[in-house]
C-alpha cells in the first residue's frame, strides 16, 4: 500500500479558528494525543508569533514522540535583508523542531500588493530561506501559499516559486488552497503541474470554504500527492481546514491507502472526543464517520434493517473508527428501534405488547415537547415503568426557589424542599449560583445520607430550548441534561412552561436512574472466587 503522510496543524491552523484558544498545557495533552494516534507532523505553531507558541516549543522538548516528528511553522525572510538576519527563521531554529515548514507567496498578487516586492525578490526569499535552514540540519517543508489562485494568475511565477523551493532543499512542496475555492478537478490538474516541476514530494493544505476541503484532498491524493495537511475536526479560520478524521478514514477504508499506525484507526473518535473537550467546542454531531450520529439509526424502517444486516445502512463498521452505533427512539421510531434500544437489557425484545406501549407513551410525550434521542436515562425509565422494574426512592411534597438581589450586590439564590425518604420526613436547604444549582444542593443534602450512591452523580451539561415559541415568554422549555455517573455518561429531559420545573424532573430521573443502577448492581450475586487449592 502507498503511504500518504498526516501533517496535523490543529496546534498552529486550528488555533486560528473563532473561538479556538489553547493553553500551554492543552497543546501539550493534544500532542500527545496526536503522537499516540501516529501522525507524521505535529506542528506545534509560530515560535515568533506570541509567548505561548514559545513556552511550547520550550516545554515540547521534554515529550517522548513515538511516531510523530515535531514542526514549527515561520515564514520566508524579511524583504531587505539577509536569511542569516531575519528574527523569524532564527526562532524556528532555535524552537529545536525536527522540521519546519516554511510558507512563501505563490500568487503574484501578494508578491507585489502585500509583501510589496518584485517577483524576483520573492523568488529569492523563498530560496535562501530554506537554503539557511536546511544547511543548519532542519527538514524543511515548503507550504506554497495561495497554489491554486496563483498558478491561474500567473502560471509561470507560480511553478517557478515552488521549482526554487525544491532546488533549495525542501524535502516536500506542499500545495495550499488557502482561500480553499478550488474545484477538485482544478486540485488534481494543479498537483500534476507541481509534479512535473519539483521532482520531490508534493502534499495538500485545502480549506474548506466551498465544502470542498476532503474533496480536494482525496482528489489531490489519487493525483500523486504524498502528504495530506489539516485539522482534528477541521477546526480553523473561516470555514476551516480539511478534517483530518475524514481525511483519515477515507484515505485508511476507502481508497486503501496506509497511513498513521496500523491499530490506531479504532482511536480516531476517541481523539476527535478529546479535541473537541480541550478546544471547549460542541461535537458536530454529524460529523462523518467520529460523530456521535454517524451511526444513529431512528427510523423505523432503517432500524428494522440494521438489526437484519448492518450494512444495509452503515457504510462501514463504526467500530472500525473507535465509534458505537446508537439507536434513537423517538416519534418516527417502531417496536423495531425501542427492542433494539432496549428489549435485549430487559429480555423484552419479543413481547410487542410492552413495547407497543413503550412506544405509545414516547409517541405522546414527544407531541408535548419531550425528545429523547438525547435522554436515554430518561426513556429508560418510562420503559421500566411499563414493565415492572420502576421504583421511587422519594417523594417530593413541595420545592421552592428565591432569588434576591441588593443594588451593587450579585443575586442570592436559595432552595428549600420537603420530601419523604424511606419513611422519614426530611427538610433541606441550599445556596447556589442559580436556582437549578440550588435545588441540585438541596436535593443532594437531604439524599446523600440515605443514598451514598448520589454521590457518584455528576452533572456535566446542561441545554434549554423553547419548545413552541410561537407562545413567546409563555412557551414550554425542554431541559436536557448529561450527567457522568458508574454508569456512564447519559441524558435525562423535561419539559414545562417553567425552566425550573423541567429542570427539576430531569434532575430527579438523573437521580432515579442512578440510585436504580446502583441498587441492581449491589443485589446481582457476585461470582464466587475460585478456589486455589
Amino acid at each position: 500500500m502507498k503511504r500518504i503522510e498526516i501533517y496535523d496543524t490543529t496546534l498552529r491552523d486550528g488555533s486560528q479558528g473563532e473561538g479556538v484558544s489553547f493553553s500551554v498545557e492543552d497543546k501539550l495533552q493534544i500532542c500527545r494525543r496526536l503522537d499516540e494516534l501516529g501522525v507524521d507532523y505535529i506542528e506545534g505553531g509560530y515560535p515568533l508569533s506570541n509567548p505561548k507558541d514559545a513556552t511550547f516549543f520550550a516545554q515540547a522538548k521534554e515529550l517522548t514522540l513515538h511516531h510523530s516528528r515535531l514542526a514549527a511553522f515561520g515564514m520566508t525572510r524579511r524583504k531587505g535583508i539577509s536569511a542569516a538576519e531575519d528574527v523569524g527563521l532564527n526562532a524556528l531554529l532555535a524552537s529545536e523542531a525536527e522540521a519546519v515548514t516554511i510558507v512563501g507567496k505563490t500568487w503574484d498578487i501578494h508578491a507585489r500588493e502585500v509583501l510589496s516586492v518584485t517577483l524576483e525578490e520573492n523568488i529569492a526569499m523563498i530560496a535562501e530561506s530554506i537554503e539557511y535552514l536546511t544547511k543548519r540540519g532542519r527538514k524543511v517543508i515548503y507550504d506554497a501559499e495561495h497554489f491554486f489562485d496563483g498558478l491561474k494568475a500567473n502560471r509561470e511565477f507560480a511553478l517557478a516559486t515552488i521549482k526554487a523551493a525544491a532546488q533549495a532543499g525542501a524535502v516536500l512542496i506542499c500545495l495550499c488552497d488557502t482561500n480553499g475555492g478550488t474545484l477538485p478537478s482544478q486540485v488534481q490538474s494543479g498537483v500534476k503541474d507541481a509534479m512535473a516541476v519539483v521532482g520531490i514530494p508534493v502534499g495538500m493544505h485545502p480549506h474548506n470554504d466551498s465544502g470542498l476541503a476532503v474533496a480536494n484532498a482525496l482528489a489531490a491524493v489519487t493525483a500523486g500527492a504524498m502528504q495530506v495537511q489539516g485539522t482534528i475536526n477541521g477546526i480553523g479560520e473561516r470555514c476551516g481546514n480539511v478534517d483530518l478524521t475524514t481525511v483519515i478514514a477515507n484515505l485508511r477504508l476507502k481508497l486503501g491507502y496506509d497511513c498513521l499506525e496500523a491499530d490506531s484507526l479504532k482511536h480516531l473518535t476517541e481523539v476527535s472526543r478529546f479535541v473537541f473537550e480541550t478546544a471547549n467546542l460542541n461535537p458536530v454531531n454529524n460529523q462523518p464517520y467520529v460523530g456521535v450520529s454517524a451511526f444513529a439509526h431512528k427510523g423505523g424502517m432503517h432500524v428494522h434493517a440494521v438489526n437484519k444486516m448492518a450494512s444495509s445502512y452503515e457504510h462501514i463498521d463504526p467500530g472500525e473508527v473507535g465509534n458505537t452505533r446508537r439507536i434513537l427512539v423517538s416519534e418516527l421510531s417502531g417496536i423495531s428501534n425501542v427492542a433494539a434500544k432496549a428489549g435485549r437489557k430487559f429480555n423484552i425484545e419479543h413481547d410487542r405488547t410492552a413495547l407497543r406501549r413503550v412506544l405509545e407513551q414516547v409517541n405522546e410525550l414527544e407531541a408535548g415537547g419531550y425528545q429523547f434521542e438525547a435522554a436515554e436515562g430518561s426513556f429508560e425509565l418510562i420503559l421500566r415503568r411499563q414493565i415492572g422494574r420502576y421504583r421511587k426512592f422519594f417523594d417530593l411534597q413541595s420545592y421552592r426557589c428565591a432569588v434576591s438581589r441588593a443594588a451593587d450586590a450579585p443575586p442570592v439564590t436559595k432552595a428549600t424542599l420537603a420530601l419523604t425518604a424511606k419513611g422519614q420526613q426530611i427538610h433541606s436547604s441550599a445556596e447556589g449560583d442559580g436556582p437549578i444549582n440550588a435545588l441540585d444542593g438541596a436535593l443532594r443534602r437531604a439524599l446523600e445520607p440515605i443514598y451514598p450512591a448520589i454521590a457518584q452523580l455528576h452533572l456535566i451539561d446542561y441545554k434549554v430550548r423553547v419548545v413552541n415559541a410561537g407562545a413567546e415568554s409563555a412557551a414550554k422549555v425542554r431541559v436536557v441534561i448529561q450527567f457522568r455517573s458508574p454508569e456512564g455518561i447519559f441524558g435525562t429531559v423535561g419539559v414545562s412552561e417553567n425552566i425550573i420545573e423541567a429542570s427539576w424532573q430531569a434532575l430527579v430521573d438523573a437521580l432515579e436512574y442512578r440510585l436504580i443502577h446502583d441498587e441492581e448492581l449491589r443485589s446481582t450475586p457476585k461470582p464466587a472466587a475460585a478456589d486455589n487449592h
